[in-house]
């Protein structure tokens, strides 16, 4: 991504440039463990090209920012009805002490971390330099591969 920002009540609070917007949804039951697992697939996750355009370089290597927002829409249920049920989704107060503890995890590694205002009316903007938006769950790592 070439750039982007969050802004709240007009106010931009959290822009990067070249870097990773993070979307973080956090539902119920997740623990520290599953933050720690996805920080540490954002951070090294070969999502940036190099040479011969191949996805072979991470956040880390490029030295890019990463920008954290909270978007507990992650976790709409969308297979009845049609209105999306968020029940799977954490409490609010659940999910405050968890984002919290995933951006410190993002922070410390050193990058430049920009972020918004947990569970704020928020407009995010971005330039996505490439067709690039990739889901990583949690409890991937607990569940049997596909195929």
């Amino acid at each position: 991504m070439d750039w982007a920002r969050v802004s709240v009540s007009g106010t931009v609070v959290g822009s990067i440039n070249i870097g990773l917007l993070v979307l973080i949804g956090v539902g119920r039951g997740d623990t520290l463990n599953d933050a720690r697992y996805t920080v540490d697939k954002v951070l090294k996750l070969r999502i940036f090209p190099y040479g011969a355009g191949k996805f072979d370089r991470s956040v880390l290597d490029v030295d890019g920012d990463l920008l954290v927002v909270s978007q507990f829409t992650l976790y709409a249920e969308t297979r009845r009805g049609r209105r999306p049920d968020f029940g799977l989704a954490a409490s609010p107060q659940a999910a405050r002490g968890l984002f919290d503890e995933t951006l410190k995890l993002i922070k410390a590694s050193g990058l430049r971390v920009a972020s918004g205002c947990f569970q704020e009316h928020m407009v995010i903007e971005l330039q996505n330099n490439g067709p690039v938006t990739i889901l990583i769950d949690s409890s991937d790592h607990t569940t049997p591969t596909k195929g």
